[in-house]
């Protein structure tokens, strides 16, 4: 699916004269989730695999995801190794992520999104019983955890493997480089019901985390820290950890 692209991806495509790929373009629709809903229409298998433009897989990636295939597995998922447009020294290797934990719609929406989009197969059938993807604007760089919310609101078949089966561009385009407060809180609006007070506030104290974060590496101390003794009054230990080091740093820079 190619959303707009005017790099001679058709050309390229069309050069491999293979009848097994379908390609098809449209104009750009400014998020992801529409031409991924158009991969999921046209599909005619029973699995979907999501790789989006700017990652990779490793050549065994398939076939290592279907030999894991079970009546007891709906969705699988894997850790990925990150590459950098600009690397530099103490940066993350891997996008390791975990088993999660039964019920795993809380402990997504507890955790954060632990789940890599282009890591992921997928029933079809779960899909298209969720709706596809939501294509709000909104939702840009979250649609696809909203996405596995809902799957989880229907099955606790996520399966995880251990190995890091393809490459995770990190670039200063990547939508991920955007502060993901507000399109988090409206992925996981519709399931704020099913948690107690205290996981309401944990959950709250996350995403505070997320924007304190942005914040700071983009300067805007005030909010950052403004954010940040939110979290750490009632984040998690670790969160409470990383929020004291960052206020720290901002009290240093504010004296100085």
């Amino acid at each position: 699916m190619d959303d707009g692209s005017t790099d001679g991806t058709k050309e390229m495509v069309n050069s491999f004269k293979d009848a097994r790929i379908f390609y098809y373009w449209d104009k750009n629709s400014g998020g992801p989730a529409k031409p991924r809903n158009r991969g999921i229409k046209f599909s005619k298998g029973n699995w979907i695999a999501f790789l989006d433009s700017d990652d990779s897989w490793k050549p065994n990636k398939l076939e290592i995801c279907i030999e894991n295939i079970s009546e007891q597995v709906d969705l699988i998922y894997h850790d990925l190794e990150i590459v950098y447009s600009s690397p530099k020294i103490f940066q993350r290797k891997k996008a390791r992520t975990r088993k999660l934990k039964k019920p795993i719609l809380i402990d997504l929406l507890i955790n954060d999104n632990l789940i890599c989009n282009s890591s992921v197969i997928v029933r079809k059938n779960l899909l298209e019983k969720v709706g596809g993807i939501n294509e709000s604007k909104c939702l840009v760089a979250a649609e696809d955890y909203n996405t596995w919310l809902r799957i989880a609101n229907l099955t606790n078949q996520f399966f995880y493997l251990p190995h890091a089966l393809g490459y995770y561009s990190k670039h200063s385009g990547s939508l991920s480089n955007k502060n993901m407060s507000s399109p988090t809180r409206y992925a996981i609006k519709e399931f704020l019901g099913i948690l107690d007070n205290q996981q309401k506030v944990k959950l709250e104290a996350r995403i505070r985390y997320i924007s304190g974060r942005f914040c700071y590496l983009n300067l805007n101390y005030a909010k950052a820290k403004k954010e940040l003794l939110f979290v750490l009054k009632k984040g998690s230990i670790t969160l409470k950890v990383l929020s004291l080091l960052m206020i720290i740093n901002i009290l240093i820079r504010y004296k100085n």
